[in-house]
């Protein structure tokens, strides 16, 4: 079996160290352990610095494309080069190695294809009460929108098997980390969480200049995501408050009406007729985006399937390189697929 440890990096010349030397080189059950660097667009050393602490592999991007683009880029050479399950975590060090070998266990037993990190936010000595707070209420509202039961849906510290990580698309420009769990719960993907440890804090997130930014996207993220997977529920929750505020209003008009006054109220009427039609389209929406939803599936679906082709074809990762880790000169899972695939036309031509 074997697990590719993920780091997606932009500009981490200086945290990259010290992440790297906690990073274990070998797992018990597990007969290859390799890691590879995401470099999104890093104007400094990072590339250097991952090559001189013995990476194995490099996905180097060519312009900074933002964090889930670097996950996703990650995810899909992790498969590309063989690997039975991945494990993400980020670049500043902040979750504890040492608790790889927990995060991997549910999908070692076979009891999951997902595992989440638990950082038991209210432990973490830098988190405010307010943080701590905010935090609890957004993974509430994910856990919602999900179906799942993960505690904390912010964390990257998590693991998935070849299954997960094939149907998973991060389309978010943003982060994947609300995103992947929702798209999880949607397409029935098992997941699970365990309690880990972090470290403590080296440097201020890169992602949330303050506390109401992190609020406002990760805000805006979640209704975003979860339009996307259930457009039907949103328009027409939307639909129906619109709707009643039409109904409240004409009702006001009629009372007026029958009191003998109703002239004086047409504007009710007027506001209510615009309000109605408002729903209307707001209906509409709905059964639009749920036709949409629908065709979105079956494109998941399909690249799901191009995936899978792609493995047996060989195909190599895009914007890869080698690195200068201990295990380079082991054949890639890429290599080992064409190499497979050499071999079985020389057998067919042998027949």
């Amino acid at each position: 079996m074997k697990l590719i440890i993920q780091i997606p990096c932009f500009n981490e010349e200086e945290q990259l160290p010290s992440t790297l030397a906690d990073l274990p080189r070998s797992l018990p059950g597990m007969d290859e352990l390799e890691w590879l660097v995401i470099d999104d667009g890093s104007t400094d050393r990072t590339i250097e610095v991952a090559k001189q602490h013995g990476v194995d592999h490099i996905v180097r991007l060519t312009n900074n494309k933002g964090l889930a683009a670097g996950f996703q880029a990650g995810l899909d050479a992790s498969l590309k080069l063989g690997a039975d399950i991945i494990v993400n975590t980020d670049a500043d060090n902040q979750y504890y190695a040492g608790d790889i070998p927990k995060l991997i266990q549910p999908i070692v037993d076979g009891n999951a294809d997902m595992v989440i990190g638990d950082r038991q936010v209210e432990k973490i000595e830098h988190f405010s009460r307010l943080k701590v707070s905010l935090q609890r209420l957004g993974s509430a509202v994910v856990r919602r929108a999900s179906g799942t039961a993960v505690p904390d849906t912010t964390s990257g510290f998590r693991a998935y098997n070849r299954e997960a990580a094939l149907q998973m698309v991060a389309v978010s420009k943003f982060t994947y980390t609300l995103e992947t769990i929702i798209q999880a719960g949607k397409v029935l993907v098992a997941t699970d969480h365990v309690p880990i440890r972090t470290n403590p804090k080296t440097r201020e997130s890169r992602l949330f200049p303050s506390m109401w930014s992190y609020v406002r996207r990760n805000g805006i993220s979640i209704f975003r995501i979860y339009s996307m997977y259930e457009p039907l529920r949103v328009f027409m929750v939307a639909a129906a408050i619109v709707g009643i505020a039409a109904a409240v209003i004409w009702a006001r008009f009629l009372y007026f009406y029958i009191d003998g006054s109703g002239k004086g109220h047409v504007q009710s009427l007027i506001l209510g007729a615009v309000l109605f039609i408002a729903a209307v389209q707001l209906a509409a929406l709905g059964v639009i985006g749920d036709i949409l939803a629908g065709m979105r599936v079956l494109q998941q679906r399909t690249l799901e399937r191009v995936r899978r082709v792609e493995l047996q074809l060989g195909v190599k990762p895009s914007h890869y390189e080698p690195g200068d880790g201990s295990n380079k000169e082991k054949t890639t899972g890429a290599d080992a697929g064409a190499a497979t695939g050499k071999t079985d036309e020389r057998e067919a031509l042998k027949l």
